[in-house]
């Protein structure tokens, strides 16, 4: 005999069976929280971030990519100010994306970011170093470089690449700021294209401050 208890409802005719296992050695235990009252969750109910706790949250909410698209020959130290163009050849961002004032990068929101700038190189000297900074600001002025990386181009005609990474908790959207500063050791050409990735950045979001 399999044990039952049924609840008719008040009116409406409708009910709820709860029955036991059929075999003894099934057994089962449902604990009810001790919380508010609930909604059960079925596979017809709309399940949502507000039903769970915590909250599950929505994946990368921000993402952008932005690239130089005229090249230049360097020598020195530099900052990059212009010719700055966000992606748009196959690629759409996600969110609201940064937004740029001569070279300085503003974010659309707090939280933590993940910043990759990407650089091409060539030479027509030898011996001849190259790479670049990302300088940061928590202030709105004083920028302190936070990331910095160089190749060695050995001979005239070479290339070299260079990638910089580094992880950033904006905590503050009118003062935390990002711009990118590059160096060559003597006359150098910093590669950039307007149909693809040469000279840039990427920007992720990958959580909350």
């Amino acid at each position: 005999m399999t044990a039952k208890i049924k609840l008719n409802a008040a009116s409406g005719g409708g009910s709820f069976s709860l029955q036991a296992p059929s075999s003894s050695s099934n057994n089962r235990v449902i604990t009810l929280p001790d919380i508010a009252d609930g909604t059960l969750v079925t596979s017809q109910s709309t399940l949502d971030s507000t039903k769970l706790s915590p909250a599950i949250t929505a994946g990368i909410t921000e993402m952008d990519n932005w690239r130089i698209y005229s090249s230049a020959t360097l020598s020195g130290v530099s900052f990059l100010t212009s010719n700055w163009e966000r992606n748009d050849t196959t690629f759409q961002k996600i969110g609201t994306g940064l937004t740029e004032s001569s070279g300085v990068f503003s974010f659309p929101s707090t939280g933590k970011y993940y910043i990759v700038f990407f650089m091409s190189w060539n030479s027509s000297t030898t011996g001849n170093f190259s790479g670049g900074y990302i300088r940061v600001t928590t202030d709105g002025s004083n920028y302190t470089r936070r990331a910095d990386g160089f190749g060695d181009i050995q001979g005239s005609g070479g290339h070299t690449a260079v990638a910089l990474h580094l992880m950033l908790d904006i905590e503050n959207i009118s003062t935390h700021k990002i711009k990118f500063e590059v160096e060559a050791q003597n006359s150098c050409q910093l590669r950039a294209d307007s149909g693809r990735n040469v000279t840039g950045f990427i920007s992720m979001k990958l959580g909350d401050t």
